[in-house]
């Protein structure tokens, strides 16, 4: 305990990141499970950009959304800091009068959040007597650590993001005063001597997705239209196999709107659809009806919620190899891993054939809201008892030049 009474545990180590994966047979066990112990007081900090949920682009707010009804379902008193209005279980904070998805991706609003987030945190510290753990969602919210050193508050950050070359040195510099969390294997795997504490697979609520057996007369992009999102192979692979093709996705941003005009437009032929951005409920609805969904990213995606929203509905995905996707598909049952835009094609063809359940069996299995829950709940309470050591043992290593060797790392 510190002086004024929270408990303050400033180091970590590495959990197993299998540790992070069993699930509870039921959500009673789960339950009884935690009954046992003290609820934990738990702030989840969101972006401001899109409400939580969000009513269509927004996939942190979703995975903030899920997590806060799951802890809060488990017993524990979460508290969210966020904008808009909230379909939460947990208490909410609004920071902001509105969300402010036009402000998504510049300087002013990561920072000025940053400020509101740190005096909320104080002030709810100081009304209610204490805090066990603070989860940031946030990109610049990290930076407030020393503000929640000082009123002895642990720091956990889900890295909702790819950390390239110019991310790495920041969650470097974070050091062991904050304990990363990875949303999946391939994103540890890509820098592994950050503060990795461990890693929780994104999840859904696997009764929100409506499934179906038959399926439409279409493949479907669904997905920010951005060259690394590969909707112009998603055109062409569909072109070939000579089915129809519906594009969903958000394009509203300058880059957005310019790829589109240059690089989606003068493939798209007389049989595609330019759907728009999906609501939540047109969402699931293409989903739900597609033949498959077209996955041609051309990154290192960290996750790809929109692979388990498919086979949640029972249809299959054929991606390109990149990132988390074979953590995510099983080829040949759920989907098709492909290991070049040329072979797009012919794995539409095979999608015919996979069973839709099998999709929802996996997803059912593997990406359950349970799961998700009794992993973070995992993680926090070795954080809060004080049962993680200093830094992951990889990064207690000597810090790596700030040049080459770095580059060959992530090259």
């Amino acid at each position: 305990m510190s002086g004024n009474g929270f408990r303050f545990h400033h180091t970590f180590r590495d959990q197993n990141a299998t540790a992070a994966d069993t699930a509870p047979a039921d959500t009673a066990a789960l339950l009884s499970e935690t009954e046992s112990t003290d609820p934990l007081r738990i702030v989840l900090v969101a972006p401001p950009y899109f409400d939580i949920p969000p009513k269509a682009y927004g996939g942190t707010e979703a995975v903030v959304a899920d997590l806060a009804d799951s802890l809060t379902a488990r017993g524990h008193r979460v508290t969210v800091l966020g904008a808009g209005n909230p379909r939460i279980a947990a208490r909410f904070v609004p920071l902001w009068e509105r969300t402010i998805p036009d402000r998504l991706g510049q300087p002013y609003p990561e920072v000025m959040h940053a400020l509101k987030v740190r005096r909320a945190i104080a002030d709810i510290a100081d009304r209610e007597g204490g805090i066990d753990l603070i989860h940031d969602h946030t990109f610049a919210g990290p930076l407030n650590v020393p503000a929640y050193r000082e009123l002895g508050v642990p720091t956990v950050a889900t890295v909702h993001g790819p950390i390239d070359e110019d991310l790495y040195p920041y969650y470097r510099e974070l050091g062991h005063d904050v304990g990363l969390i990875a949303i999946s294997d391939r994103q540890r795997e890509l820098a592994p001597d950050l503060n990795w504490i461990g890693r929780v697979h994104n999840a859904l609520r696997i009764h929100d997705w409506p499934f179906k057996r038959e399926k439409g007369d279409y493949a479907l992009f669904l997905g920010r239209f951005a060259p690394y999102k590969g909707a112009h192979l998603a055109i062409q692979a569909a072109d070939r196999a000579g089915i129809r093709l519906v594009l969903a996705g958000k394009c509203d941003e300058p880059s957005e709107k310019a790829y589109f005009e240059e690089q989606v437009r003068p493939l798209l032929n007389e049989n595609d659809e330019v759907f728009g951005e999906a609501d939540a409920i047109a969402k699931r609805e293409l989903l739900a009806n597609a033949r498959c969904l077209l996955f041609p990213i051309q990154w290192e995606e960290p996750f790809g919620m929109v692979m388990i929203e498919a086979m949640a509905c029972g249809t299959p995905v054929v991606a390109l190899r990149g990132g988390a996707v074979p953590e995510v598909i099983v080829d040949g049952v759920t989907g098709v891993i492909c290991e070049d835009p040329a072979e797009l094609p012919a794995a539409i063809e095979r999608t015919a054939d996979m069973d839709p359940a099998e999709c929802r069996r996996h997803v059912a299995a593997n990406f359950d809201i349970e799961r998700f829950g009794s992993g973070y709940e995992q993680i926090f309470r070795g954080v809060v008892d004080g049962s993680m050591a200093v830094r992951s043992n990889v990064a207690l290593r000597q810090i790596l030049p700030e040049t080459g060797e770095r580059d060959e790392q992530i090259a």
